[in-house]
């Protein structure tokens, strides 16, 4: 029933155990020693008389407490949503987006559905339809699954196309889960979650997020789902059969909304030098095509003569670690990522040069 995720196999390990590391996208600066605090953490005090952890996100968030599940990472807030859908849904189709990220498409087969999927067009440089799903739905969907920002290619949807994809989820009575990991990655501040884009509060609309990729803070393990209260209260009880969040790390989830501008203004500002950089790498290479979105430090990116495992195998060999596009439906490319430190990210590109020029 629960089936391989050769996404997450695939990478297991390798950012470890590569010189330069250009696969990963969480904006992390350091490693991790083994501490328990975690280094952006490390030097900031407690607050005194924290409000609860549901309590900030929903203030985040703008929505009501009852609305937040504080959850064990991103890909179990995911669980989760898959899990409840399905348990309140008459069918068991899950529809999931193409291209897209390969465990949204394993996780919601291993709770008992049956994923199709819909296209977002590249002619339409990958963007989020209505039309599209409104004509991939049918009785037996049970949820519909996307990315925001898109996973792989970085596209963002604004919060009103994310609505009208919401209305077509009230109209064809089911749910819309909006993965928002990559929400925060805008240049500047928007105004919404974390300075982002969130779908969080819209109608039949269940938003996930975590502290791993803008926050770079991957080690707490500390995801969360924002829904519909009457979905959260089945949530709950979905959460009942699975390991929750350990109290160590709420409470350093707790230190961290104490300091939550700084750190904040911290990742935006290595986003910023970051997708910089990425651009100017990409731009200056007639060898590679490919679009890195305004605000975004990763992207779908291809080569002229090569496909994407081919590149792959080629920089691994050089040290370099970036993502096969057929995780993403998408074999002709790679997804290339800078998280890391800005020097890091500008040494793992001139090795990527390097070993483009030997191509």
């Amino acid at each position: 029933m629960f089936e391989p995720m050769p996404y997450l196999e695939w990478i297991h390990g390798r950012p470890e155990a590569a010189t330069y590391d250009l696969g990963s996208s969480d904006l992390r600066t350091e490693q991790t020693d083994g501490s328990v605090v975690l280094p952006p953490l490390r030097d900031l005090s407690d607050p005194d008389d924290p409000p609860s952890l549901e309590h900030s996100l929903a203030t985040e968030y703008g929505v009501d407490e009852s609305e937040v599940l504080v959850t064990a990472g991103a890909t179990h807030a995911n669980f989760l949503a898959a899990a409840t859908a399905l348990s309140l849904a008459d069918g068991t189709e899950v529809l999931v987006e193409r291209p897209g990220y390969d465990p949204l498409v394993h996780t919601p087969s291993g709770v008992g559905g049956e994923v199709t999927r819909f296209m977002r067009p590249a002619e339409s440089g990958y963007a989020l339809l209505p039309e599209r799903v409104r004509s991939a739905v049918t009785d037996e969907t049970a949820m519909v699954t996307v990315t925001n920002r898109h996973n792989p290619t970085g596209r963002l949807t604004s919060r009103s196309a994310l609505a009208d994809i919401a209305a077509v989820a009230v109209d064809e009575d089911t749910y819309l889960l909006v993965d928002e990991v990559y929400g925060p990655y805008t240049e500047d501040d928007t105004g919404g979650a974390f300075g982002g884009v969130t779908a969080a509060g819209l109608p039949n609309t269940v938003a996930t997020g975590s502290f791993t990729k803008f926050h770079g803070l991957g080690d707490l393990q500390i995801g969360w789902l924002i829904g519909p209260e009457s979905f959260v209260d089945r949530a709950r009880e979905v959460l009942m059969h699975v390991p929750t969040v350990a109290a160590p790390s709420r409470a350093l989830a707790r230190r961290f909304f104490a300091h939550r501008d700084e750190l904040v203004a911290d990742s935006r500002a290595h986003l910023r030098q970051n997708h910089e950089l990425l651009v100017s790498f990409v731009d200056g290479r007639p060898d590679l095509s490919g679009e890195i979105a305004d605000g975004c430090t990763f992207g779908l990116v291809e080569h002229e003569r090569v496909d994407g495992d081919e590149l792959t195998e080629a920089a691994w060999d050089a040290g370099v670690l970036v993502v096969p596009g057929r995780f993403f439906d998408e074999p002709s490319g790679i997804r290339l990522s800078a998280g890391r430190s800005p020097e890091e990210i500008e040494a793992g590109l001139d090795a990527l040069g390097a070993v483009l020029d030997d191509l």
